[in-house]
This record gives C-alpha cells, structure tokens and sequence, in this order.
C-alpha cells in the first residue's frame, strides 16, 4: 500500500492524538450504538498509534481485548507503548488484515481508514472475515469532502481542498468513500444498521477551528512538496487561514464525516 498521505512524522502524531481527543464523544457514541460491551474484543484497523485503540480497550475491560493494526511500523511502536495490558497492535495491510490477525472479533473500527487505502473493498472483505456473525463494523469517514470550506468563500481554499482531494486520489484513495460504502458492505453481507452525518465548522478560538489550523499547517506545506499546488499559492492560502483566525466573524466549514454501523450477518 502507499505510504499514508499524511505521513508519520512528530507534528501528524500530535495532530492525531489532538484529533482523537476532539472526536472522542463522537467515537464513544457509536460504539455504544454497536453495543460494544465489556469483555468483547475488538479489531481497529489503521489504529495508527492507538489514541481509538487506547479507549477502546478500556471499554472492553481486561476480560476483554483490542488487536490494532497499521502499516506504520512507527505508529504501531506507539500504541503498543502506551502500556495497556488488553491492547496489541500489528504491523500489517488492512486490506489483507486476516493475513496478520487471528481471532473472531465482536466489532471491527476504521476511522479515516477507507479514504486512503486503494482497495477499501477488501477491507471491508476482512473485516467480514475477522467478525463473528452479528458482529458490527463501525466507520467514521468522508463523502463530499470538497465542500470543505471558508466563510465566507474564498478561492484559494477551493483549490487547496481541491488538490487535497486529488492527492489522495493520485495514491489511490478516495476522499468520497462513504457514497460507496453501503453498496460494498452489501456485497459483503453486512446490513446497515445506523447511517449518520456529522456537519462541523469552527470560528477562531474554538477547537474545531484548531482542528482544521493544525490540519492545514501541516498539510499546505506537504502539497507544495508533491507539487500539488505552487508555493505562492501555499502561501497565499495559509495567510487566509491567519486573517480567518484573527477574524470574529469568519469561520470554516469542516467536510461532512459520515457514521456507518453495519452488522455482519
């Protein structure tokens, strides 16, 4: 699989863990309406370093258990470092995760997963594998990410969003795949159980607003690197994003995530 969009660098995993915090009660949520309870286990997929994983694991309790994996060897380190007893995390491609995980799980988590991997279809196919029957599939993730915005509008952050869009897609992702989703898990026996949208947006001084600043800091930058865009334009949108931020009557608006529970029959 390619490398993940984003990368594995020190600021990503400090934006992740940010992002994991911000999302936390959305997470908790869903898993409640999949009816996780204590003493199941649990499959996250892209755990990335473990922030999903770490919670999960104290839903389960220690009679239950949480098997994580990810492609980044750094990533995994992480979340087998955080000392919790129920949690392990491999080294691995979700989308051949029943080539690196054993077991028969009550519920499986992707959270920005199938966005960026080239084959979410055999993700999907894995987790109908590692899932006992009735177990849910939970899915936090894009459809209609390009409506991401400022407002009001301005045209740097169309094209930004836009090369964003297509960076994920020139490494084989797809940042609308929840508009596919209900057809593969069909394919795959699921039956969708809850479908939801999540419609965010943040003025300056609200974490949300921090959300997308830390996205953006981090990730203006890396499309000016793969040439996604040119750096007069990199610049041009970052100072935006700082007159947005001094700003008390502008704000952003975050790209829908959509919320998926499906139960494997």
């Amino acid at each position: 699989m390619a490398e993940y969009v984003l990368g594995t660098h020190d600021a990503e995993l400090e934006r992740l863990g940010f992002q994991a915090r911000l999302w936390a009660d959305v997470a908790h949520a869903a898993w409640k309406r999949a009816r996780l309870l204590r003493g199941q286990s649990v499959i996250d997929l892209g755990c990335g370093p473990g922030f999903a994983s770490v919670d999960l694991a104290a839903m389960v309790g220690s009679e239950g258990r949480v098997v994580g994996i990810d492609e980044s060897a750094s990533f995994v380190e992480a979340a087998n470092g955080r000392g919790v007893p129920n949690l392990r995390a491999v080294v691995g491609d979700v989308q051949r995760a029943s080539a690196f995980v054993d077991g028969c799980f009550d519920l499986a988590y992707a959270r920005w997963l199938l966005c960026f991997v080239p084959d979410p279809e055999a993700v999907v196919a894995g987790a109908a594998r590692l899932l006992r029957p009735g177990g849910r599939l939970v899915v936090h993730d894009y459809f209609n990410y390009t409506t991401m915005t400022s407002a009001p509008r301005r045209p740097e952050w169309t094209e930004v969003v836009a090369a964003t869009a297509r960076s994920w897609r020139a490494r084989g992702g797809d940042p609308d795949v929840c508009g596919r989703l209900p057809g593969i898990l069909s394919r795959h026996g699921f039956e969708l159980e809850h479908v939801d949208v999540h419609q965010r947006f943040g003025f300056a001084g609200d974490t949300m607003f921090q959300w997308a600043s830390t996205w953006w800091r981090n990730y203006a930058p890396r499309l000016a690197q793969m040439g996604e865009i040119s750096d007069e334009l990199r610049d041009r949108f970052l100072g935006s994003l700082a007159e947005i931020e001094a700003s008390r009557d502008q704000f952003i608006v975050m790209p829908p995530v959509w919320e998926i529970v499906a139960r494997r029959g």
